[in-house]
Formats: C-alpha cells, sequence, structure tokens
C-alpha cells in the first residue's frame, strides 16, 4: 500500500472517538469469528497504540501478519472502519437514510421485487425532496422511469408522462444548481489564489467573468438549495470587489435563509455555520461593532455539544477563533487578544491535519498582527515566518506579500538595518512578480530604503510626510486593500505622537462609536 494511502489509515483511526473505537471493535467481532480473517482487528489495536509504525516495525511486533499480507490487511481495514462508522452514522444524517432506501430499492429489484423496490423508491425520494436534494431526486426517478419501463406494473398508466415531466423538471434544477454551484466554487477559488481585486485589469476580469456564468434565473422558482448558492455567489463576487456594503447585503440574506428554515439549518450546519462567519467577516470590514458583536454572540450560543461530528466543532472553533481576534482588532485591544493566543496554537497543532492551509495561514497572520499592534515585534516576525513557511501551498498570495512587508517594518523597529537592507531587494522582486508592487507598498518599501540616510530631527517629519502620502492613496478604490492587512496607519501614528500603536487603534475606535464615523480599514484577511 502507497504511503498516502498508510497516511490517510493512520489519520482515520486518530480521529475515532473512544466509543467509535469500542463500536468498530464490536462490529468486527460480529461480522467474523476466524481468527486469520480477525487479522485486520489486530492490526487496528496496533496502529491504534502506535499510529507512526512502520511497516517492519508492524510485522516485527505482530508474527501473525505476512509482509505479503499487509497491504491488503490495510485496505481492508480501511474499508471496513468506513462501513462501522458509517452505520453508527446511518440513524443521524438523513442522506445516509436515503441512500440507504436506494440500496435497498436495488436488492429487491434484482430479485424481482419490483412493487417492493418502488415503494423503497418513493421512500427515498419523499427524503430528497425533504432535503432539497435535487440531484439525489433525479438520480430516484431514473431509477423508478427504468423499473417501470422494462417491466409491467400497477402503476404504468399515466405515471409515464408524470415521472417523465418531473424528470425533465428535476433535471433543468439540476442544471440550474450546478451553474450557481460552480460559479460560487470558482469565485471562491480565485479569492485563495490572489485574495482581493488589486486593480482595474482584476476588476474586470472578475466582473466580465462573473457575468458570464451567471445562468438565468427566475427567482421565484428557485429552491432553498439554489437560493442558497446563488447569495453565496454574489457575496464571493462582491467580496472579491471589496464591496463591503453589497456583501452585507448577501451574507444577511443567506443566514436569513437558514433562519426561515430551520430544518436546513440542523441538516447543514457547515453551511448555515459559514453563512454566519461571513456576515460577522462582512461586519468586521465595515467596522459596524455593535452589529458585529450581536452576530458573533448569536453565533457563539449555536456552539456544537460534544454529540456532534467532529467537523462541525471544528468548523465552530476556528469561525469563533477568527471572529473573536477580529473583534479585538476592531476594538485596538491587542493585548487582551494575546489572552487566546496560547489556546488558539493549540488548537491549531491538536487540528494541523483536520484544517485547510487557508485557514492556518489566516490565523498565523492575525496573531503576527497582535503582536506587532502590542510591540513586541520579534513575536510578530516568529509567527509571520510561520505564514512563509506555508508559501508552497498557493494560497492567498496577497497575505504572503504583505507578511514579507511587515516583517520588514518589524526589523526596522527592532533596528535590524543590514537585515532589513538585504531583504529589501528581496521583498521587491517578490513583490513585482506576483503584481502586488502598489501604490501604498511602494511608498512603505521606499520610505525603509530611504530613512536610514535621515538625520534624527527629519525622521518625525519623513513619517508625517508618508502619513500625508498614504491616507491620498486610501482615497483610490483600489489603493484601499492594503490597509485590510496592515495597520499602516496607526504604526505611522504612533510613531508621530510618540504612542504605542495599541493606544492609537482604541482611540480611533472609541472615536468610531462616538462619532459613527469609520477611519480606517482593520487588519484583515
Amino acid at each position: 500500500m502507497s504511503s498516502t494511502v498508510s497516511e490517510g489509515l493512520n489519520k482515520l483511526i486518530l480521529s475515532l472517538s473512544k466509543a467509535e473505537k469500542r463500536s468498530f471493535k464490536l462490529f468486527a467481532k460480529r461480522t467474523t469469528s476466524n481468527p486469520e480473517e480477525l487479522k485486520f482487528l489486530v492490526l487496528f489495536d496496533f496502529l491504534e497504540k502506535f499510529p507512526d509504525a512502520s511497516d517492519e516495525e508492524i510485522i516485527k511486533k505482530n508474527p501473525q501478519i505476512k509482509k505479503v499480507q499487509l497491504a491488503n490487511l490495510k485496505a481492508h481495514l480501511y474499508r471496513q472502519l468506513l462501513t462501522s462508522i458509517r452505520l453508527n452514522s446511518s440513524n443521524k444524517i438523513l442522506e445516509f437514510e436515503v441512500n440507504e432506501h436506494i440500496e435497498n430499492a436495488e436488492l429487491l429489484y434484482m430479485r424481482g421485487l419490483y412493487l417492493q423496490s418502488l415503494k423503497l423508491l418513493e421512500k427515498a425520494k419523499f427524503l430528497a425532496i425533504k432535503l432539497d436534494n435535487s440531484i439525489q431526486n433525479l438520480l430516484i426517478i431514473e431509477k423508478i422511469k427504468f423499473i417501470e419501463s422494462q417491466y409491467v406494473t400497477r402503476s404504468i398508466g399515466a405515471r409515464a408522462d408524470e415521472l417523465s415531466a418531473k424528470s425533465l423538471k428535476i433535471e433543468e434544477r439540476v442544471n440550474g444548481l450546478v451553474s450557481l454551484s460552480n460559479l460560487s466554487l470558482q469565485l471562491y477559488s480565485l479569492y485563495l489564489k490572489v485574495g482581493f481585486v488589486r486593480d482595474e485589469k482584476d476588476f474586470m476580469f472578475v466582473r466580465d467573468f462573473f457575468q458570464s456564468k451567471l445562468p438565468d434565473i427566475d427567482y421565484k422558482k428557485l429552491s432553498f438549495t439554489e437560493k442558497f448558492h446563488l447569495y453565496s455567489a454574489y457575496f464571493r463576487y462582491y467580496y472579491i470587489q471589496q464591496d463591503f456594503l453589497m456583501c452585507f447585503k448577501y451574507a444577511q440574506k443567506t443566514v436569513d435563509l437558514f433562519k426561515e428554515n430551520k430544518f436546513q439549518a440542523e441538516q447543514n450546519k457547515e453551511l448555515f455555520f459559514k453563512s454566519i462567519h461571513n456576515l460577522i467577516l462582512v461586519l468586521f470590514y465595515l467596522r459596524n461593532y455593535k452589529r458585529m458583536q450581536a452576530a458573533f454572540d448569536y453565533f457563539e450560543q449555536l456552539k456544537p455539544s460534544e454529540k456532534e461530528s467532529e467537523n462541525i466543532q471544528l468548523l465552530h472553533q476556528q469561525y469563533t477563533y477568527t471572529n473573536l481576534l477580529n473583534l479585538r482588532f476592531l476594538q485596538g485591544e491587542y493585548s487582551r487578544g494575546l489572552r487566546c493566543i496560547g489556546e488558539i496554537t493549540d488548537f491549531l497543532d491538536a487540528a494541523e491535519t483536520k484544517i485547510d492551509t487557508h485557514r492556518i495561514i489566516v490565523l498565523y497572520y492575525k496573531i503576527a498582527c497582535l503582536y506587532f499592534g502590542t510591540g513586541d515585534f520579534k513575536k510578530a516576525i516568529h509567527y509571520l515566518n510561520q505564514v512563509l513557511a506555508l508559501k508552497n501551498q498557493s494560497l492567498r498570495e496577497d497575505i504572503l506579500s504583505f507578511a514579507h512587508i511587515l516583517i520588514l517594518i518589524a526589523h526596522y523597529e527592532l533596528g535590524n538595518d543590514m537585515l532589513v537592507e538585504y531583504q529589501l531587494k528581496s521583498v521587491y522582486r517578490y513583490l513585482s512578480k506576483n503584481g502586488d508592487l502598489q501604490g501604498v507598498q511602494r511608498e512603505v518599501l521606499n520610505y525603509i530604503r530611504n530613512v536610514p540616510k535621515l538625520l534624527p530631527s527629519e525622521v518625525t517629519k519623513s513619517f508625517k510626510q508618508l502619513l500625508s502620502r498614504l491616507k491620498k492613496l486610501s482615497e483610490s478604490k483600489f489603493e484601499q486593500r492594503p490597509f485590510m492587512y496592515l495597520d499602516i496607519i496607526a504604526w505611522l501614528e504612533s510613531k508621530i505622537d510618540k504612542k504605542s500603536i495599541e493606544q492609537i487603534a482604541q482611540e480611533k475606535f472609541r472615536q468610531e462609536l462616538t462619532s459613527g464615523r469609520k477611519n480606517y480599514l482593520p487588519n484583515g484577511g
């Protein structure tokens, strides 16, 4: 067996709870009592204790397992584990019940029990409609049509026309659903690759792409799932374009969609949680603290129990940490945000193989920004290097670009002049190669390059000049993006006013609460 498959088996075993392991052993012993056939259980017991064991160690410690058997035993164990997990989950997941009805109907059909097979398919169809799963529904109707067309049943009469009409209607719905889900996924993939639009060229590309892929839609006829994918596509489109007011509109629509359909909210908690997370994130970018706090409190109330799937628990936890850090950024309470860093890093270490790289990059970058905001530049550099260590994943090139810049600023603050001078050229090349050398980035890098030439009496004046140029640049639509990653304004004002970055951020937050006016975009990702 390949190392990739072996690794998959080890990860699957590690993911099992104590109850699942116990259930698997009972399942394995029920299915066979032949010692030869139970070798896969011997393998399971060993890998449970020694998940990192090599093939040589497995064979040495378990002489009843022969080298020629090991690959097949691993494959068999993997299949048996999945079967056991599925049997234990079938009464909790309705989609499993639909599939079970379909499989049982197939078995009855093969035995010539056509009416019984049709009866089960009707049950499966009822559940598929309840779940708003058009793809499963189409599969079921096609199976019903096959049985009706091959064998004369008591229901053949007007059923032919009825089934044909239903099939065409669902097929049309499935085509629309696939188009919408494809569009939403492609936009998300584009965002994960490069982040927000950088210039007019990016803007036009995303706009033309979106408009060319958006199918003709009769909104009144859309199902729950179609509405969800439509709102998600619009949300991602406006998010990439940095139109956060329109983002808010569609994020709220998606959350309301679930709130109005409690059944779907319960059956699709992953999507429900993602929708609330998107709403909180947009409110963060809009710097609407009161609404953001209210949405965050609501999300916390939905914390899943230990009986929920591990996937649900992981998603809720990572969204909670991301939005908690964003709240601290919004309030300017960087020191308070650092109190939960140990908890977050423990979570990342424990769930490293289960969390996608994108989320790890975002959390590490946010942690680095917290340390930067408190003036702990060494710790900021440490976590920024963690971000850059994931650069080969080809994800979030925008965050990687700004991580390079933030490292330079941190080294400048630490007085590492020789290191700054050495790294400047490589950062210039990196940003140029990735098309990320815009006005703000260029101004900041030029300043860092020229500051060693300044007299001490000229430094404060040069900070003020840079601040003035950056504020002017921030008025341009396509120059606002850097301020979402680097709180460069607060940093400059802290240098000018001789205050900490945290003090400046908190003063601006209090001013916003009083006046209602938003001063600048916060660190994000």
